[in-house]
């Protein structure tokens, strides 16, 4: 089934900036996480979950991999109308400029919107963490007569200057909105979010970069070239003329803009019940893979996630998210962890025709704590990476040490009986 009113549109985000080295050569959407998916992979299988099958991604810096990752994934039928396409920037005759952003982007991609029939455009951020049913919300939005529906998560009073923040009336029409307002003004932005919000100082109403906006609305708004973004121009200024319905959204939710945020967003889901639920009936799709199931030789495994294909032969593993086709050496000790996994197997055939001296993995005798390692990194022998708070931030050619978290590079090789930390 396809709900034929709603189109679904997918923001990349910028650069990534704070997400680096993660976007060094690829674009936040495309980040690995959970030892197997793409960020990208969660709003769309939020929207396949709810039957919404036809999805644009907007992407300009490095969407390469995105490409061929949505290319090699999202397969529909031959006679259905489901897709789920890639929007790079691109210069058109309207327009010779990079998108300026959010808002812009949709802008500089209408003609290909407008090309379908849809009533609702949903709008979505391609880096956070939730599963959400938004034929809930799109049914409050059409029950309200809204011509705008924001999504909206209660933060507390250190979260809510990264947000923006609204109020709203009895009717859960929204009535003022602030965008990413300074620490002295939250007195007066706080909200009646529910006792079980409130018992946990969630005071603060936050917008989550969700938005339903009626098609007709949609082109109005996108006819004025000087807004650029959704949450620090459109918003505050359509609230003001456009019924605009706030939906509270109560479940886990992370936006993952930080190293610090993609890391924990990752060890969470090594817990007993991890906030963000894998194990679920309606899970989250990604690109299938003919892998065959890990190895695993020797190891105490503790609160440990492990992906397909593995060969493991450590001595712990803790609190560690471990990708697919990882390689790790004997009497090493891993916790704390994120190790994204390889692209590919390397034989010893290859290994020894190449003269390579490190393969791709985690050697044996390592000691890695607080660690991001990215795709096909090579770690030697007796390599000893101690990550926390004691680290300052620091960057070389192979690893970077963000607020206590060493993160690996993509391809980097670390040699034998090096110590980081």
């Amino acid at each position: 089934m396809i709900n034929n009113k709603v189109l679904g549109i997918i923001l990349g985000g910028g650069q990534g900036s704070r997400l680096y080295p993660l976007t060094k050569d690829r674009s936040k959407p495309a980040v690995p996480i959970a030892g197997k998916y793409r960020l990208v992979d969660i709003p769309i299988s939020n929207c396949i979950n709810s039957d919404i099958k036809r999805m644009y991604v907007l992407t300009q810096f490095n969407s390469a991999s995105l490409n061929a990752h949505i290319k090699n994934t999202y397969h529909f039928s031959f006679f259905s109308s489901a897709f789920v396409d890639v929007l790079a920037a691109e210069q058109t005759m309207k327009s010779d400029k990079w998108f300026q952003g959010t808002a812009d982007a949709v802008r500089q991609s209408m003609q290909h919107f407008l090309a379908n029939d849809f009533e609702y455009a949903l709008i979505l951020s391609g880096d956070q963490l939730y599963q959400m049913d938004f034929n809930d919300m799109i049914q409050k939005h059409e029950e309200s007569g809204a011509e705008i529906s924001i999504a909206t998560y209660p933060v507390n009073a250190k979260d809510a200057t990264s947000f923006g923040l609204l109020k709203t009336n009895d009717e859960n029409i929204i009535t003022s909105f602030i965008e990413k307002p300074a620490a002295e003004l939250l007195p007066n932005w706080t909200s009646d979010v529910g006792s079980e919000m409130k018992a946990q100082n969630r005071d603060y109403l936050a917008s989550m970069g969700i938005y339903i906006f009626n098609r007709d609305l949609l082109i109005k708004l996108m006819e004025n070239p000087d807004t650029n973004d959704f949450g620090g121009e459109i918003i505050p200024q359509a609230i003001e003329e456009h019924k605009t319905l706030s939906y509270q959204y109560d479940g886990y939710w992370e936006d993952i803009g930080t190293i610090d945020s993609f890391f924990e967003a990752n060890l969470g889901l090594t817990d007993d019940v991890p906030q963000f639920n894998l194990y679920d009936e309606k899970g989250i799709y990604t690109r299938p893979r003919i892998l065959p199931t890990s190895k695993i030789s020797g190891s105490i495994l503790n609160k440990a996630v492990i992906g397909d294909g593995c060969i493991i032969h450590a001595e712990k593993i803790e609190r560690s998210v471990i990708g697919i086709r990882s390689r790790i050496g004997k009497n090493s000790l891993i916790s704390n962890t994120y190790m994204m996994g390889n692209d590919s197997y390397e034989t010893l055939d290859e290994v020894s025709t190449n003269h390579i001296e490190i393969m791709m993995g985690i050697g044996e005798r390592c000691y890695i704590h607080n660690c991001i390692v990215d795709k096909n990194c090579r770690i030697g022998d007796d390599v000893r990476i101690n990550g926390g708070k004691h680290i300052e931030n620091v960057e070389t050619d192979s690893y970077m040490v963000k607020d206590g978290i060493v993160v690996i590079k993509k391809d980097a090789t670390i040699p034998k009986g090096t110590n980081i930390g």
